[in-house]
């Protein structure tokens, strides 16, 4: 059996489409259809199925990934302990992220961490919705610590406390009124997010105690991952009032153009984590971008605490 075959199904299967694993890979999609179909025939089973739009594995498929899967991880583990004979670490960090974190804590760390380490290369999976970091082919993700994975380590990385800010443009706030209560919002024109499962947040306040949920309607509704500069757009437009982190707000606050409502009732939280699998040897790219997070030699990383390891 060829080996480069099984990887090719697994690039495709793990991608979902020839298309995006050829980008991934580095081969053209040709070769990885090719080679799947050589996979099949000698095998005399159909792995994937293959639509116009999408191509996911058959039930014989997914059984051979699940078998695949650690074996290539222990093939690249392998072949990463030869990075102890460089000057410098070398290969590629895929990391698996919430669309807020791409917005508010990448672009810093990531400009830093690329320049003290040239020979690296850094892909990054923008992704809202819950996953195993493992199963999609990523080396570790970022999330907030109610929605780590079990069995993780987690390090601190970008501000450790945030708040979701609420405003509106101050022509929509001359016309429709200044809420000073969060319930008033039931009567505005709200601007929804939404994950891509379809699932809405509620939007939360707190104040002495005081702890309020909504479930707000308005004129539009948008996926954040890829919606996040509509929905601000909207906002400063006069559409209606928007609901977010406040970093991604602050510049249209201190520009005037939104303007903040209910500011004493903004809630806070821990920042985000760098979550990855505690039980797995760690890739050398893995392993640097660790360390750099725990040596805090990036300025939006602030005080690095000791790692957090979250078992069941």
């Amino acid at each position: 059996m060829e080996l480069n075959d099984l990887a090719a199904f697994t690039a495709v299967a793990r991608a979902g489409g020839f298309r995006d694993a050829a980008r991934a890979s580095g081969v053209s999609a040709s070769s990885l259809s090719i080679a799947v179909r050589r996979l099949e025939a000698k095998l005399g089973l159909r792995l994937l199925n293959r639509t116009t739009r999408s191509v996911a594995p058959t039930e014989a498929g997914q059984r051979l990934i699940e078998k695949l899967t650690p074996l290539f991880s222990e093939m690249e583990a392998a072949l990463d302990v030869l990075n102890v004979f460089r000057d410098k670490p070398a290969g590629t960090l895929k990391l698996n992220v919430p669309s807020s974190a791409a917005r508010i804590v990448l672009p810093s760390v990531i400009e830093s961490f690329l320049m003290a380490y040239p020979d690296i290369r850094v892909e990054v999976v923008v992704e809202d919705g819950f996953v195993d970091v493992l199963s999609v082919g990523c080396d570790a993700g970022i999330r907030y610590e109610e929605r780590l994975e079990q069995d993780m380590i987690a390090i601190p990385i970008g501000p450790r406390v945030q708040r979701f800010a609420t405003a509106a443009a101050p022509r929509y706030l001359d016309t429709y009124g200044r809420p000073t209560h969060p319930r008033d919002l039931l009567a505005h024109a709200c601007l929804r997010g939404q994950f891509a499962s379809g699932a809405k947040p509620d939007w939360h306040f707190e104040r002495d105690g005081e702890v309020v949920k909504l479930d707000p309607s308005g004129p539009l509704l948008v996926r954040p991952a890829a919606a996040f500069d509509l929905a601000i757009s909207a906002a400063v437009a006069g559409i209606g009032v928007i609901h977010l982190f406040e970093d991604i707000l602050r510049p249209h606050l201190d520009s005037g153009a939104l303007e903040p409502i209910l500011e004493t009732w903004w809630p806070s939280f821990s920042g985000p984590f760098l979550y990855y699998p505690g039980r797995r040897h760690l890739p050398a790219p893995l392993r640097a971008f660790v360390d750099f997070l725990k040596a805090g030699e990036t300025p939006v990383t602030g005080r690095v605490e000791s790692p957090v390891v979250r078992r069941t």
